[in-house]
């Protein structure tokens, strides 16, 4: 599916603040279950960025597009990274996840080596400070329960990180397998069904 010309950029207090109220401790990453098949999340990694009793949020962070940056956002000559497909709710809206805040209105510094924005102003200023970032279009959403029910049934394996280091460390398709090393856990072990800790 082709993605969106022009993604839209949703405000600080539409977006970013209402993700990350509250990110202080380590990432928290969602890895699909190698029994999961033929579905949208069928091998993701998922960025976990909220959640409560209402729902959950995250982005995945190992589905690059065919398109480019510079493709979806014309007047931004020479992003010739991918942008990156986030999940599959709508994809008109867009977040920028990069290694070194900027100290401007508008971004969060999730953990160390991790700030977020969907500042359109603050996008256009990581592509000047020429710092990696991921351009990622779209989120992945669960209603009340959902996710906790998921991670019962053994379709989640949940792994909690320090650091950012799996998203600029390793390439798209390295970090499945690398998320699940990190746990300890070999992929041919999992079984279908059960929870996952």
């Amino acid at each position: 599916m082709p993605l969106p010309q022009h993604p839209q950029y949703i405000t600080e207090s539409g977006g970013v603040a209402r993700y990350a109220v509250g990110m202080s401790g380590p990432l928290s990453f969602l890895v699909a279950s190698p029994h999961l098949r033929g579905e949208v999340f069928e091998g993701s990694v998922i960025l976990l960025l909220e959640h409560d009793q209402t729902g959950a949020m995250g982005l995945i962070v190992n589905a690059p597009t065919s398109q480019t940056v510079s493709e979806l956002m014309p007047d931004t000559a020479g992003q010739d990274v991918p942008a990156w497909l986030g999940g599959p709710v709508d994809p008109t809206l867009g977040w920028c996840l990069y290694p070194k805040a900027l100290g401007l209105d508008g971004e969060v510094q999730l953990v160390g080596d991790l700030a977020m924005t969907s500042s359109l102003e603050v996008l256009r200023a990581v592509f000047e400070s020429g710092q990696p970032y991921m351009l990622v279009l779209g989120y992945s959403g669960w209603s009340k329960g959902q996710l906790t029910e998921e991670a019962r049934e053994g379709v989640w394996v949940w792994v909690e990180q320090d650091s950012a280091e799996l998203l600029w460390n390793y390439p798209a398709e390295d970090r499945w397998h690398e998320a699940l090393r990190r746990l300890g856990v070999n992929p041919q072990t999992i079984m279908r069904g059960g929870a996952q800790a």
